[in-house]
């Protein structure tokens, strides 16, 4: 596959996934406004997160790992590494913090309701987490554009 084509696929799955992730913020605040809703909009974002941006997420490795192989870039050029680093923990914390929360969010909300510690609780982790995500992700980005040498 030409290395314009990846890059272009490369671009394209960074924009699907951290595009989608970006709007959940804005989903969970207009919903609750109205709490009916709530569960619905945590069912689609559960969606989205599941069938959208984390295949994304995962073709972005796939296609970014074939682009360094084929400039022939080792993998302990600083900006790569990092990105790889932070990759690596942005998986980590979306595995282990971020889906079981909004799994468990989603049971909560349609057991106890809206109003109840429990979801509340939920909630706020998700809300955590969600900002911790997207730093980490705002930060690979910078880190695939500026691409900085900090020894050079």
């Amino acid at each position: 596959m030409p290395y314009l084509l990846m890059k272009y696929l490369h671009v394209l799955a960074a924009i699907v996934a951290f595009g989608a992730n970006v709007t959940y913020g804005i989903w969970i605040t207009r919903a609750s406004h109205h709490p009916d809703v709530m569960p619905f909009t945590l069912q689609v974002i559960k969606l989205i997160d599941d069938r959208l941006a984390n295949p994304a997420y995962g073709l972005l490795l796939v296609i970014g790992l074939l682009m360094v192989f084929t400039v022939h870039l080792p993998l302990t050029t600083f900006w790569l590494l990092a990105a790889l680093v932070l990759y690596a923990l942005v998986v980590l914390i979306g595995l282990m913090g971020y889906t079981p929360t909004l799994r468990r969010q989603i049971q909560i909300l349609e057991s106890e309701g809206f109003n109840s510690p429990g979801y509340q609780t939920l909630a706020r982790r998700g809300t955590i987490l969600g900002v911790v995500l997207a730093i980490l992700v705002m930060a690979i980005v910078f880190l695939m554009v500026v691409k900085p040498s900090p020894w050079a």
